[in-house]
């Protein structure tokens, strides 16, 4: 499977406005649009009932104990591991695209609904939900698309792994709200075909 963009070119940056957030002008950062990129498939195999998509950045520290702290950087060998940044799942087999902007036009303190979205897809809760948990005016279930905000103080730039999934059956057996490796595991165990690309982004470089 083919899987392209009109709002983000493979193997480059993301453009700011696709990011949760942006440099600040100072050495930090501070939100931005927070847009939801255009998504566009194609060659999928004649007998997909629904698709899935997944944004994974595998680029995240495991620790969070200097992050975004002045005085202090991330070096590239810690520990590093996932965080899902959108898991949308129940894609009619008749869509091959989404327009820019469709789940997502800014960020949402606070997080936002879920699981049901629009066109009877269902968004999984992003990881903003476990980074922003105890932060008073952040803290809340993010469903959906939210976009990369790495720390300012990252000496790795991080990669985005978009990914694709055709599947054989119109309805993920999933009930009630989910995470993207929840649905992942689900996924795996219906995948007929599969596309990526990968694009960077980084608030400090």
């Amino acid at each position: 499977m083919q899987l392209t963009s009109t709002s983000i070119s493979p193997h480059e940056r993301f453009p700011a406005k696709f990011a949760m957030g942006k440099p600040d002008g100072g050495g930090h950062a501070t939100f931005s649009d927070n847009i939801s990129p255009n998504l566009s498939w194609s060659d999928a195999p004649t007998d997909t009932k629904s698709f899935a998509i997944t944004i994974v950045d595998y680029d995240v520290p495991l620790t969070d104990d200097d992050v975004n702290v002045d005085g202090k950087s991330l070096p590239p060998e810690l520990p590093r591991g996932p965080f899902f940044h959108w898991t949308l799942i129940d894609i009619p087999a008749n869509v091959t695209e989404l327009a820019e902007g469709l789940h997502a036009q800014g960020v949402v303190v606070g997080g936002k609904p879920g699981p049901e979205a629009a066109e009877g897809t269902r968004h999984g809760i992003n990881n903003y939900t476990q980074f922003f948990e105890g932060d008073a005016d952040l803290e809340g279930e993010y469903f959906g698309y939210d976009g990369p905000f790495p720390p300012w103080n990252d000496e790795v730039v991080h990669n985005y792994v978009f990914t694709i999934y055709a599947l054989d059956v119109e309805r993920l057996p999933i009930e009630g709200p989910f995470d993207g490796p929840t649905a992942l595991e689900v996924i795996e165990d219906h995948v007929i075909g599969s596309g990526s690309f990968i694009a960077s982004y980084s608030v400090n470089q």
